[in-house]
């Protein structure tokens, strides 16, 4: 039996929550333009969310205009599964008439892709990439990989430079899907997509998506508790180096030194760390040489790295400075990794003894934490334990604020 939703209803549903409202929010929204409110309409008007987004309703609902009102969506998203539209309402990756002419033309024959359609592609994955910063990976994983499907479709049978651009394009969607796999906790898919990824960004010569995926494969050994795989996957993207940016350097020296922490090795970690932050320095002087999935990766982010290098030396005191630095200068729409460095920024507080601190930054990224990111209420889970080991007052307020442990 397939479970997986159609294209509509995965968009649907990313559309709403990705405004942060309920069913019950929309369903008001939507009464708004459509007078007169009464519970019974509510009530119906909420049903219809429901079954549209698990996928149980035909798409010919009497709402759907509504839909289409409230959260500003046209008639072609029902037009066609495989059609590669954006899960998002983001009017700047509208295609023009012509362009949408020949995408629709792409879809049925492949073989009539152009460079300008595969830009197109890109942007809307790199908008992909900024969402799931927002709203976490569950919303947009459907949507995400019946775009894979599509952009792996196009690339079969296409040869030279688009061909090898086409492969990229799909080791990059492979790429995306692993790290969404991991951030859902579905680490066994995560390493297949990986693998995938590096498999295919080796086929299109693509080396800076190569060294990127080893380094996120030792990511993926570092949250597993395997320090020694991660510092062996880091030191194998180097391997790449003289054909991959700076900044991708930098990352993998940065993994070779969270590796060498999570082992203990002070030493051996702060001398790699001194080593990527040299790299990134100098990557910041010339971003036009970063790859596009890059974009998040700057000096501030490697401050908050430093700092999860100190915390697992269990050095509280070192880390707080790194990791507000770095939270300062990041941007509100990075809603998840807010809430996972604001966590290791409470840990870091509860470790140095600063109860308070540790209670105020914890309480105050709680509920991002708990809407969009898991790992970060593991950690929130060790602080609530810190702090009622040091029999502070915040504990039990931490404790209720997150999920009872499965």
């Amino acid at each position: 039996m397939n479970n997986e939703l159609p294209e509509w209803a995965a968009r649907l549903r990313a559309e709403r929550e990705l405004r942060g409202w309920g069913r019950a929010d929309l369903a008001r929204e939507m009464l708004k333009v459509a007078e007169p409110y009464t519970l019974p309409r509510l009530k119906s008007i909420v049903a219809s969310i429901k079954g549209h987004e698990t996928g149980r309703h035909r798409p010919d609902d009497p709402y759907l205009p509504l839909y289409r009102k409230v959260l500003g969506l046209g008639e072609e998203l029902f037009a066609s599964a495989n059609m590669p539209l954006s899960a998002l309402a983001l009017p700047s990756l509208a295609p023009d008439p012509d362009l949408y002419e020949r995408i629709t033309k792409t879809i049925g024959e492949p073989g009539r892709v152009d460079l300008e359609t595969i830009a197109w592609l890109e942007r809307c994955l790199a908008e992909h990439r900024r969402a799931e910063d927002t709203m976490g990976s569950r919303p947009l994983m459907p949507v995400v990989r019946a775009q894979f499907a599509t952009v792996a479709d196009l690339a079969r049978g296409v040869r030279g430079t688009t061909g090898d651009r086409l492969v990229s394009m799909v080791a990059q969607y492979a790429q995306f899907l692993a790290w969404m796999c991991q951030d859902s906790g579905d680490l066994a898919a995560a390493l297949a997509w990986y693998d995938r990824s590096h498999g295919w960004a080796l086929e299109a010569g693509d080396a800076a998506l190569a060294a990127t995926t080893l380094n996120m494969r030792a990511h993926l050994a570092w949250s597993t508790g395997d320090p020694q795989r991660c510092v062996r996957l880091a030191e194998a993207s180097r391997w790449h180096d003289g054909r991959t940016s700076l900044g991708i350097q930098g990352m993998a020296a940065q993994m070779a030194a969270r590796g060498q922490a999570q082992m203990g090795q002070g030493r051996q970690a702060r001398s790699l760390l001194g080593e990527a932050e040299e790299l990134i320095r100098k990557a910041a002087e010339r971003p036009e040489e970063e790859p596009s999935w890059m974009y998040f990766y700057d000096e501030g982010w490697f401050l908050m790295q430093r700092g999860m290098a100190e915390l697992e030396l269990g050095d509280g005191h070192r880390a707080v400075p790194f990791l507000e630095r770095g939270l300062a200068g990041l941007a509100g729409s990075y809603r998840r990794d807010r809430a996972w460095f604001g966590a290791c920024l409470a840990h870091a507080h509860a470790l140095a003894g600063e109860a308070e601190a540790a209670t105020e930054t914890a309480l105050d990224v709680a509920p991002d934490a708990v809407a969009v990111n898991t790992y970060a209420v593991r950690d929130l889970r060790k602080v609530a334990g810190l702090l009622d080991r040091m029999r502070a007052p915040g504990a039990r307020a931490l404790q209720e604020a997150l999920p009872q442990a499965s």
